[in-house]
């Protein structure tokens, strides 16, 4: 599913709101799911997981075409856990 498809799906189950309303406020999630991730905190959905941030090293690394040693620098990358709720809901027989 993609961003529009859960938009459209919303705005579906909730006829009282337009979509362009449901599309604000997927909007408003997201950016403040990405804003708390930048500034380094943790964002908890309770039942569906966690996002966080992960710090990678700076490493050496290869280039894949030319075998070239090559340096890459360090980062920081998402990370999500997922919640029991969510893996049991997953693994129901």
């Amino acid at each position: 599913m993609i961003k529009s498809e859960l938009i459209a799906a919303l705005a579906a189950e909730n006829p009282h709101l337009t979509q362009r309303d449901v599309e604000r406020v997927v909007g408003v999630i997201l950016d403040r799911i990405v804003e708390r991730l930048e500034s380094g905190g943790r964002v908890e959905l309770r039942g569906f997981g966690a996002f966080s941030v992960r710090s990678r090293p700076a490493r050496s690394g290869r280039n894949p075409r030319t075998g070239q040693a090559v340096q890459v620098k360090a980062k920081h990358v998402p990370f999500f856990k997922s919640g029991k709720e969510l893996k049991a809901r997953l693994n129901a027989d």
